[in-house]
């Protein structure tokens, strides 16, 4: 380094070493979260904080909701899923599940997304206690956000149950630390197509359910192409327009028969203020009008069915929202982003909690072999807590 050259932000040793910990418990969305869960349970418990837990139907997953702090006001929620997506097929350069350090990055899956935000959160907690804050400081952290964003559900009724109302939520996914104040919904149904099988030298005998659910799926392409043609637009996001693809299909059972069942699953991105089940319906009716009369030209054994696989709300919250100013004044930045990608932020906003996305590393790391934060970023989420904390909660937006 020469003189003329600024030395890089570092994270604190505490940030660091926690981190290290997360990354090492595997917490791939098929996996238990558990170890990890009771691993910030201790933690946390010499600090006072109250901590409650929500589990999924088996006991094999929880999410915990810590309070750390008191007064009388409605405080910040620090929000963090747990889950990690797979490394299988992934070539790494090092383990995944062990942190590593090199070229002034973090290492790990998990690393952007989205442990290193929650390390930097549970090192803070003990300048939140510091702050003497009138309000509380709460952690969420929640399982299963990447396969539908599952977990959070629970624990968004036990705080409704509870009559929990935080004045405002971060959810920290990986954002380079710049504001998103919007991003698209997911909607995914699975749809199967249920025909006759028989064997392949009888194709009359058959109902074919593959070629009937190929004219569906080329159904969808359609959609899609009249959605980036003509559709709703929001300029403010890089695409502009929803999205609808079909991301999976399955069907038949060997090349001598005439397959009786065919499954596909099609997913939209959809915009805010747009009516998702609305597109499904344009899909459903299509099918109804004009694949089924075909498939029951004989007898009435073909059928059309539709299941809800993931429905994960869009989140925008006005620029001219009191948290927007606030949180442009903790980060010293003006530009506000729209994102394609899904979050836990919509559900926390239809739960009536203000709610922003901020976070350390970036979203082009997540899901990759090598993901990564980097050591700047880690210390930029740092301060930007710092600031947060001594802040308080600014009062147009406490209640």
């Amino acid at each position: 380094m020469t003189p003329s050259e600024p030395a890089q932000a570092m994270p604190s040793a505490s940030t660091l070493s926690i981190l290290e910990t997360l990354i090492a418990f595997d917490t791939t969305s098929r996996n238990s979260n558990l170890a990890l869960i009771r691993w910030v349970q201790d933690y946390l418990a010499p600090f006072g904080a109250e901590l409650r837990l929500t589990f999924d139907a088996e006991k094999r997953k929880a999410n915990l909701f810590a309070t750390i702090g008191g007064g009388p006001l409605p405080g910040w929620i620090f929000s963090g899923h747990t889950d990690v997506v797979p490394v299988d097929g992934q070539n790494w350069a090092s383990s995944p599940f062990t942190a590593h350090v090199r070229d002034g990055n973090v290492y790990g899956r998990g690393a952007c997304d989205m442990k290193g935000f929650i390390a930097c959160v549970l090192a803070a907690v003990p300048r939140m206690l510091a702050a003497g804050s009138p309000a509380p400081f709460h952690l969420a952290l929640s399982y299963d956000e990447e396969v539908g964003c599952i977990g959070v559900r629970d624990m968004l009724a036990d705080l409704a149950d509870r009559r929990i109302r935080p004045a405002a939520c971060i959810v920290g996914e990986p954002t380079m630390m710049g504001l998103v104040v919007a991003h698209k919904g997911r909607r995914e149904m699975c749809c199967r197509v249920r025909g006759r099988e028989a064997h392949s030298s009888r194709t009359d005998l058959g109902i074919n359910a593959i070629e009937h659910g190929a004219h569906l799926i080329a159904q969808v392409q359609r959609l899609a192409g009249m959605e980036a043609g003509s559709g709703y637009r929001d300029p403010g996001f890089e695409l502009p327009y929803t999205t609808l693809q079909c991301s999976m299909v399955a069907g038949g059972i060997a090349p001598n028969t005439v397959p009786g069942d065919c499954r596909f699953n099609v997913e939209a991105r959809y915009l805010p203020g747009q009516d998702a089940e609305g597109l499904f319906d344009r899909l459903r009716s299509h099918g109804d009008a004009h694949i089924l009369p075909k498939m029951r030209a004989g007898d009435d054994s073909g059928s059309i069915e539709w299941t809800l696989v993931n429905d994960s709300p869009p989140f925008a919250i006005p620029p001219s929202d009191p948290l927007v100013a606030f949180m442009q004044e903790m980060t010293s930045s003006d530009r506000l982003q729209r994102v394609a990608y899904s979050t836990e932020a919509g559900l926390f906003q239809n739960a009536g909690i203000r709610t922003i996305i901020c976070g350390p590393g970036s979203i082009e790391q997540a899901h990759r072999p090598d993901e990564f934060v980097s050591l700047a970023q880690l210390a930029a989420c740092e301060a930007f807590l710092d600031r947060v904390i001594d802040s308080g909660i600014p009062r147009g937006f406490a209640g």
